[in-house]
């Protein structure tokens, strides 16, 4: 998206223009902001928007429904000037400098007690930084993540708006109606203090990024390896999608395996290039979980499958020198797709684990205060990882809100230990094919890992006190200890 032009002319308003009459604004109309704002218009909203971009104002003007109250503006003291005040004023541009470029562009034109909201996956700690310097100037300041692509946008996304608590109340009426439902429920709650709303987006990032790579190594799995054809792929996956499985995710996997190359003769997955980076949430994601430090192995592994996939010239380099086979699996068809259903359920309860414990511990270490509850219900509709599962974790949350780790619900852990023998099966023909699967191995080493009462640890603390002296506890006595090793 294109970093708005702030020059500031001053046109001549004449009086129905002065008349403060819009109730938000938008900066920034790329095909999200356009379709959140057309959204909030359909809502009965009076909106305004703003961006440099000529065509991009026209085409929010004529991409209005018929009655509604829609404008685009070429300068942001014309926009600023017909916001009702205090003026909601959302910014949908690229993360990082040209945020901070939006908001001092802004603070000649506003005024005490209007409200800035950054929609764009600005990282945490920029938020703060913002959330803090906008409180010095007497204006609210809120980080939210919005998730759902361009149809969530124009038809109901999930929003996820956190820090300044005294700006929510202005903005939820608004946010509620323009949100997807879940049972007449709105997908937008308040997600906590500071950067809650950018932190909670970020993660939910992170867990979209370990889905994903899940379905790709299934999908891998019975192609490679069970000889799967795109149509039966198509098949297994919308199946999947009318039971225990449904999700927005494996709903648009069966969709991909049909669509033709309008290049070719072949579909279009199998033109795709297999290389793809990481940048942004999902490394992000990694990243900060190791800060707090909580364990997402799941979700690191997607990210490093990612990077390992732009290695595209060295990876045919290696597979040259290695001549690597990947060997039919001698499962019986419909074995082998049980086996990936089961595997592919089983992992993604631990993708939405171990995002679940980082929230959970974000909620405390970084003074967040993020209601569990709430985030797995908004996350239901209009968000790219919305499953039925949330469901399940939504009535988990409700039982017992400071669960620290979803897997010690009861009621998820039935549901892990009926799929748990399938994914250990699937494995080992998996392994013995020479089919990559990173995610799979990783969700099940913490499963193994996180449920086990006996770790090796404590090998592991005896050689760090051998050659760092950095002591140890031990299984029969309280304290720290320090032993002189035989050398």
């Amino acid at each position: 998206m294109d970093l708005p032009n702030f020059t500031f002319p001053f046109p001549p308003f004449n009086i129905d223009i002065m008349s403060n009459t819009y109730q938000f604004g938008m900066i920034g109309l790329g095909v999200m902001g356009r379709n959140f704002l057309l959204n909030m218009a359909d809502h009965g909203y009076k909106v305004i928007g703003f961006d440099k971009d000529a065509t991009k104002t026209a085409a929010l003007e004529s991409s209005a429904t018929a009655g509604t109250t829609v404008k685009g503006v070429g300068t942001l003291k014309e926009m600023i000037e017909l916001l009702e005040t205090p003026r909601k004023i959302m910014m949908l541009v690229p993360a990082g400098k040209p945020v901070d470029d939006v908001i001092e562009s802004l603070l000649p034109l506003v005024q005490e007690g209007d409200i800035i909201i950054d929609g764009g996956n600005s990282h945490f700690t920029d938020t703060l930084r913002r959330v803090s310097y906008l409180q010095e100037k007497k204006l609210h300041f809120t980080g939210m993540g919005v998730s759902g692509g361009e149809e969530g946008a124009r038809k109901g996304p999930s929003i996820m708006p956190g820090g300044d608590a005294a700006a929510y109340p202005h903005i939820k009426p608004m946010l509620e109606a323009v949100s997807a439902k879940v049972n007449g429920e709105p997908c937008v709650a308040y997600m906590g203090k500071g950067a809650a709303g950018h932190y909670v987006k970020m993660v939910h990032n992170g867990i979209e990024y370990a889905i994903m790579q899940l379905l790709s190594e299934v999908y891998d799995i019975l192609h490679r390896g069970g000889g799967l054809s795109n149509d039966e792929l198509h098949e297994v996956f919308k199946q999947w999608n009318e039971g225990e499985l449904q999700s927005f995710l494996v709903e648009i996997t069966a969709d991909i395996f049909t669509q033709p190359d309008d290049k070719t003769s072949n579909r279009l997955v199998d033109m795709i290039l297999d290389k793809a980076g990481s940048k942004g949430t999902g490394k992000w994601t990694s990243q900060d979980a190791l800060n707090l430090p909580v364990p997402i192995p799941v979700i690191d592994m997607a990210v490093a499958m990612r990077t390992i996939s732009s290695f595209k010239e060295e990876r045919m380099s290696a597979a040259a020198l290695y001549q690597p086979v990947a060997k039919a699996i001698g499962t019986k068809k419909d074995l082998l797709i049980k086996q990936t259903h089961d595997a592919l359920y089983f992992a993604t309860i631990m993708c939405y684990a171990q995002g679940l414990a980082m929230l959970h511990s974000a909620a405390t270490e970084l003074d967040m205060q993020i209601p569990l509850e709430d985030v797995v219900k908004i996350w239901r509709g209009g968000c790219i990882i919305r499953s039925g599962l949330l469901e399940t974790f939504y009535k988990a949350y409700r039982k017992n809100k400071t669960l620290p780790n979803i897997l010690l619900d009861k009621g998820v852990a039935k549901l892990v230990k009926k799929k748990e023998r399938n994914l250990r099966a699937l494995l080992k023909t998996t392994l013995q094919s020479k089919i990559p699967a990173g995610g799979l191995m990783s969700s099940l080493a913490y499963f193994d890992a996180y449920t086990s009462a006996v770790m090796p640890v404590n090998l592991i603390q005896a050689q760090r006190d051998y050659f760092g002296a950095h002591t140890y506890q031990r299984t029969d006595i309280d304290g720290v200890f320090h032993t002189n090793w035989n050398h």
